[in-house]
């Protein structure tokens, strides 16, 4: 299992926490040390260190580097065999470089005990955790953007729909809609064009039949999804 964290998970209790657990771990950390030995170290890393960084998917981005420094910082107190990888880059349009920045380019890191794999999968592996932010923002679009009820407990009960509602949808998305833009579509769009189709519910001959209407679009994608799922849900 993998835990991949922002910068607010780099702490000791909680990186102690994942060592004592044995879970593997990604997590955003700052850099130990004051500004000025920060720039010191950072401007004497050799060129040939610094590999291309990898984009989305997968492909050399231009114009960001990274290289695993865990040799060059004192990491004495933290957790045996936390690996440090460094990221480079030109800041994006409009951002402002910090004070530890070096060279013009924006400085990340993140600490990790995977012991396998290149410096460059590993710093992709960590930035696809911003998935996260989509999973979160398609919660607020189900219903977590506000709690409508009285009491605590109650707004608890209408938290916990909302999370099962967002995970029907996310496994119908990965199983019924695989080869389908409609995978990557969010709950917005998914009612708008799929979850809103009308239908009729007909039982005959002990059989439950479902009749949408032909002219409706997306019905197509609809039927397919439905013989999909119903195909993994058949016993054997």
């Amino acid at each position: 299992m993998l835990i991949r964290i922002d910068g607010a998970g780099g702490t000791h209790e909680l990186l102690d926490w994942l060592t004592r657990r044995r879970l593997s771990y990604s997590v955003g950390f700052s850099l130990p040390g004051d500004a000025a030995s920060i720039q010191a170290k950072l401007a004497g890393v050799p060129g040939k260190a610094w590999t291309p960084a990898y984009d989305a998917d997968g492909q050399v981005s231009p114009g960001a580097w990274v290289a695993e420094l865990t040799g060059l910082f004192d990491l004495s107190g933290w957790p045996p065999g936390m690996r440090l990888i460094v990221r480079k880059e030109g800041p994006h349009p409009g951002a402002q470089l910090r004070i530890t920045d070096v060279d013009g380019n924006r400085i990340t890191a993140f600490v990790t005990n995977t012991s396998r794999g290149q410096v460059a999968d590993l710093e992709l592996r960590h930035r696809r955790r911003a998935r996260a932010e989509d999973r979160i923002r398609c919660a607020k679009d189900t219903g977590l953007a506000n709690l409508p009820l009285h009491d605590f407990a109650q707004n608890q009960i209408w938290c916990a729909i909302v999370a099962l509602a967002a995970d029907l949808v996310a496994w119908m998305q990965t199983l019924a809609l695989t080869e389908h833009p409609a995978r990557r579509w969010e709950p917005k769009r998914l009612r708008l064009r799929l979850l809103s189709i009308a239908g009729r519910l007909a039982v005959t001959g002990r059989r439950r039949l479902l009749h949408l209407a032909a002219s409706a679009p997306f019905t197509d994608l609809a039927l397919d999804a439905l013989h999909r799922l119903d195909a993994l849900a058949a016993p054997g």
